[in-house]
C-alpha cells in the first residue's frame, strides 16, 4: 500500500517548493512532479486570500511513498525548510 500525506504552505513558491525537494534529493520529472528515491511529491498552487484585503500563495504537495516512515521524514524536514521561506 502506498503511504500519502497532503500538506499546505503558504507564502512560498512552487518554483521554491521544486528546489526545496530537489535538495532534498530529488528530481523534476514534469511540471508539478518531484521524484526522489522512493517518493513522489505533485505540487500544485493557488492564491488564497488572507483577511479582507491580504493574498498569499498557497502550494499543496501530496507526498506519496511505499516506506511510511521515510515520508514522515522527507515532510517533516521539507516541512521546516518552507516555514523558513517566507523569511
Amino acid at each position: 500500500m502506498t503511504a500519502r500525506v497532503e500538506r499546505s504552505f503558504r507564502g512560498i513558491s512552487e518554483r521554491l517548493a521544486i528546489r526545496y525537494l530537489c535538495n532534498l534529493g530529488g528530481e523534476q520529472v514534469d511540471d508539478g512532479v518531484v521524484e526522489g528515491d522512493g517518493w513522489r511529491a505533485h505540487l500544485s498552487s493557488d492564491t488564497v486570500a488572507v483577511g479582507p484585503s491580504l493574498t498569499l500563495t498557497e502550494v499543496t504537495v501530496v507526498f506519496e511513498s511505499e516506506d511510511e516512515n521515510g515520508l514522515e521524514d522527507l515532510v517533516e524536514t521539507f516541512a521546516r525548510k518552507a516555514m523558513r521561506a517566507g523569511g
